[in-house]
């Protein structure tokens, strides 16, 4: 399933993703710091939603939140639609 999710309170503007049977399969931030923000993305692709959400939340840039945080976000709203 591909989705858009628009970030709040961080350089990025949106973070697009793909995931299939739980897996995340592809990310990619729109916008923010592209060395890390490629480098999360990376480090996310192929792991199951529940450990990028685990490894994500909480992280904190600006604002109480980063785009790491902001992902793990996406994922437990991906998660939740898939199991309503």
């Amino acid at each position: 399933m591909k989705t858009v999710y628009m970030t709040k309170g961080v350089c990025s503007t949106a973070i697009e993703l793909e995931v299939e049977d739980g897996i995340v399969k592809h990310v990619n931030f729109v916008g923010g710091c592209r060395g890390n923000t490629q480098g999360v993305a990376r480090l996310a692709e192929n792991r199951p939603i529940e450990e990028v959400i685990r490894l994500t939340q909480g992280i904190q840039c600006r604002g109480g939140t980063s785009c790491p945080d902001q992902l793990s976000q996406a994922l437990r709203q991906i998660a939740e639609s898939a199991n309503a």
